[in-house]
């Protein structure tokens, strides 16, 4: 690590990797990467969906999906070390349905959507059979659905080549979990492990997900992140069903393919607890809610069969649900980058090379992530975005 510049990022995920990344390629500054789970079993970039989508409601959401998935799209070029990287990328799109009372709001995030350039074309419900022989739209009022630039990929490849392209690059890891930041006054000097290991750094960066809120809490920074269980389960089904997109229902309830079989989901039943374990799968929330649903909206989906089923943590924001980046309020060089509660892994790449930005030359040049600033919390500013699932 540079001498004249010590850079310590805690957490190795996704986000915090792809900082590192941009970092030492963009700006020569290797940094140190902190990571309490080498094995990455409990890590959210592990157990995460992995999608990309443009379908949001606030611009800034949608510009940093259309600039990961440039990152994506050219992930060779992007991260090979020796071997070709191949994530699996495809772009099936994504649907969202409405029924009569969401028609108002899907055309609104469509007008945003437009307007940032995303390809999305609004469906009657009879362009949604024509297209989709295998959808029920009894109760169906219009679709939203992304032509390009929306689908899914295999986001633990994603993570593992980021990390052999940085480590290439010379940035360094650590597997140890940080406790403490050692900070006097307005300025965080070093990053005590539980092993007793001290890191010192010029410039410290947050992107532990779901376990940044109590190192912000350090650099005195009240941070409302939440790690929240989510629940995927997979499935099969007799019959096939061509040119599936994700499909987002009108009750919350999602399908996507996966291989040969699909995977879904659905917000959680009832409470919403904070670190609810991860091995602990609510299966009547399929059985009760999603299978229901599933079967009424592809009825081809009556005899399917669930052959898995995993949880991962949203890194949820309780505040307003969107991504925080940038400055710690009061914390001359400490940064966060966490929050994103479920879009995250879509949006590292950018999120990443933006965060490096700023680490680096002290504003943003790409993509100015000013909208995503810790501050709107201090002011009691929530970024809204409807499209949240």
């Amino acid at each position: 690590m540079s001498a004249a510049r010590r850079v310590v990022i805690v957490g190795g995920g996704v986000m915090g990797v792809a900082t590192a990344l941009f970092l030492a390629r963009d700006h020569a500054l290797p940094s140190l990467v902190v990571e309490r789970d080498p094995t990455y079993r409990r890590a959210s970039s592990a157990l995460s969906a992995s999608s990309i989508r443009q379908q949001f409601s606030s611009a800034i959401n949608i510009w940093l999906s259309q600039a990961s998935l440039e990152f994506l799209r050219h992930i060779d070029a992007e991260l090979r070390v020796d071997d070709a990287v191949d994530i699996g990328l495809v772009e099936p799109g994504y649907l969202f349905l409405a029924t009569a009372g969401g028609v108002d709001t899907l055309r609104g995030n469509h007008r945003v959507q437009s307007e940032c350039g995303a390809p999305i074309a609004l469906l009657s419900p009879d362009q949604l059979r024509a297209r989709f022989r295998w959808l029920d739209t009894q109760d169906i009022a219009l679709g939203a659905l992304g032509l390009q630039g929306e689908g899914w990929f295999d986001g633990y490849a994603l993570l593992q080549a980021l990390r052999r392209k940085a480590r290439a690059l010379g940035v360094r890891f650590e597997a140890c979990a940080a406790t403490r930041i050692i900070h006097r006054g307005a300025r965080a000097h070093a990053v005590e492990c539980g092993d007793g290991a001290v890191f010192e750094c010029d410039d410290l960066a947050i992107c532990a997900g779901a376990w940044s809120a109590p190192l912000a809490h350090q650099v005195a920074f009240d941070l409302p992140v939440h790690a929240r269980k989510r629940d995927v389960f997979v499935f099969d089904a007799p019959a096939k069903i061509d040119s599936c997109p994700l499909v987002i229902d009108p009750s919350g309830v999602w399908f996507r393919p996966e291989g040969r079989g699909f995977i879904c989901g659905a917000p959680p039943r009832g409470g919403d607890p904070d670190d609810a374990p991860l091995d602990c799968i609510d299966h009547g929330l399929f059985d009760d809610v999603i299978w229901p649903r599933l079967a009424q909206r592809v009825p081809a989906f009556e005899r399917l069969r669930v052959v898995n089923a995993w949880a991962g943590y949203y890194e949820f924001n309780t505040f307003d649900q969107n991504g925080i980046v940038g400055k710690v309020p009061g914390c001359d060089n400490a940064y966060l980058a966490c929050g994103f509660s479920g879009h995250g892994m879509q949006q590292a790449p950018a999120v990443g090379r933006a965060l490096a930005e700023l680490l680096a030359t002290g504003a943003y040049r790409t993509l100015d992530l000013a909208a995503l600033s810790p501050q709107r919390i201090l002011d009691h500013a929530p970024l809204r975005e409807r499209n949240v699932i």
